[in-house]
């Protein structure tokens, strides 16, 4: 189990597909789970700042992700990148109800995989706190925003404001992660640096 934490725009599902290639392993980006459900909350028309409202959307909900994300049948993979979306998102999030039906499909889904490299905002910290390694990845919020060019610096700070202050599972660096920042590294020299240290954790069990 690897797990990735980090803001958006930090590099974390690149990183993710890179490392998951390399070690033959299933990834999981799970802010798509979150985009999903967002998704179709707006498309049922749910006031997505009524918690127990959405959390029973979860529960009620068929949910898939991996090339394609599909939510009850529908395939939302394009939707969950749109403007709405990425303003919804945060909210969903937020609620402890909704993290709590999510957070055990995400083990589930691990279960089902044999572990995997699972990326999101509180994969080290709450959902896998005994990954084998932990990364938390950072980055200029100018590089940030250049990433993630359809959210803008501005949509980038608001998330960040909103996921590092909320109550349930807030954003942050999980106790033992390897933080690193991605601005000026380029993806194959990270996931070397990250093969090294998981060689020298399997050596040192």
């Amino acid at each position: 189990m690897i797990a990735i934490d980090g803001p958006a725009g930090s590099g974390k599902s690149t990183l993710g597909t890179a490392l998951a290639r390399r070690l033959d392993l299933s990834t999981l980006d799970t802010g798509a789970s979150y985009r999903a459900v967002a998704a179709e909350a707006l498309h049922q028309g749910l006031n997505i700042h009524d918690g127990h409202a959405v959390a029973s959307l979860v529960e009620h909900s068929t949910l898939e992700v991996g090339d394609r994300t599909i939510i009850n049948g529908r395939d939302v993979t394009a939707e969950i990148r749109s403007d709405a979306v990425n303003t919804a998102v945060s909210i969903v999030a937020a609620h402890q109800e909704v993290r709590d039906h999510l957070v055990s499909w995400q083990r589930r889904w691990a279960d089902e995989h044999d572990g995997g490299v699972i990326e999101g905002r509180d994969i080290g910290s709450v959902v896998f706190p005994e990954a084998a390694i932990k990364l938390y990845l950072t980055a200029d919020p100018e590089e940030r925003a250049r990433r993630r060019a359809e959210e803008g610096i501005e949509g980038i700070a608001r998330r960040d404001r909103i996921d590092s202050t909320r109550t349930a599972s807030p954003l942050m660096a999980a106790e033992g992660s390897w933080a690193i920042d991605t601005t000026s590294l380029p993806v194959t020299q990270i996931v070397e640096m990250v093969l090294e240290r998981l060689e020298h954790t399997e050596e040192g069990q």
